[in-house]
């Protein structure tokens, strides 16, 4: 099978249940026994050093799953140098003035493997590749439950920060009701956006998936927008070919950056708890 589908004191995992998420914690039909999970770091990366990595860790999750072997699954953590990467069904009317417009600003950019179109990654954005075989996750063998987890996680990720993540009929990735924090007269309605007196918008993309899956083993995965450092950068393409939407940041919601590590720490918590098992392991 190959398919490709479109884009200090505080504990993430008790956060999650106080939002009333509780994770299947046993493992799915078709796990393979002891294997194992582990979440890396790679910091600051351009794109092609690390879609290369991405290719020979898949190959190595395939070879060890034939092998009988147990393997590990891994959740890469990156924050690239800027870059616009796009599937191969996306319309050229997409990327805005063309590739080499593109280049022209500074950023790389590559025609990739991954389902979804257009869309911009660098500083600012945290990027997650799970580099998983799907029988050991909680999904289990099946694509589009996989894709709506690694929604759930985003959406988990953004209730630690009071903020309502959705999803919307017939579209990838996790969205907000856009808000900025600016007028205290405002009263949100039951609040479950944010606890915070706002100014509405319309909703807005934070978070894009896309990803590409071989022998029930995949990669490339999601990006969640964290400063507004990124903002511009969009404006150059239709993001994930949709038009009328615009991208939001937790930086706008929140009214402040919240630090990247402290995102990285969320994410990597609520990935565990929602695909995994706080666990990190599936004996």
């Amino acid at each position: 099978m190959q398919r490709t589908v479109g884009r200090a004191g505080w504990s993430a995992a008790g956060a999650l249940r106080a939002k009333g998420f509780n994770p299947c914690m046993s493992a799915p039909a078709g796990t393979t026994r002891n294997a194992k999970f582990e979440a890396r770091w790679l910091g600051r990366r351009r794109y092609a050093e690390i879609w290369q990595l991405q290719r020979d860790m898949l190959a190595q999750r395939v070879q060890a799953l034939e092998a009988g072997e147990p393997g590990t699954d891994c959740l890469l953590l990156v924050e690239h140098e800027p870059v616009y990467t796009w599937g191969k069904r996306t319309k050229p009317e997409h990327l805005g003035q063309g590739e080499a417009a593109l280049r022209h600003l500074g950023a790389d950019a590559f025609e990739v493997e991954r389902g979804g179109e257009v869309t911009y990654h660098g500083p600012g954005q945290l990027v997650g590749y799970p580099i998983v075989y799907l029988g050991n996750l909680s999904c289990g063998r099946d694509l589009h439950k996989y894709m709506r987890a690694l929604e759930e996680v985003m959406i988990q990720v953004l209730a630690t920060y009071s903020l309502c993540g959705q999803r919307v009929k017939g579209m990838t990735g996790v969205w907000v009701d856009g808000f900025k924090m600016q007028d205290s007269r405002f009263k949100i309605p039951a609040a479950p956006i944010l606890n915070h007196e706002s100014e509405i918008l319309n909703q807005s993309k934070i978070a894009a998936l896309g990803v590409r899956v071989s022998k029930w083993c995949a990669m490339h995965g999601f990006a969640l927008n964290v400063t507004n450092e990124v903002l511009p950068w969009f404006s150059h393409i239709t993001p994930c070919g949709i038009q009328g939407r615009e991208v939001t940041t937790l930086e706008s919601l929140l009214g402040q950056a919240p630090e990247m590590a402290e995102v990285r720490a969320r994410v990597e918590a609520a990935f565990r708890d929602v695909l995994w098992g706080a666990s990190g392991k599936r004996d």
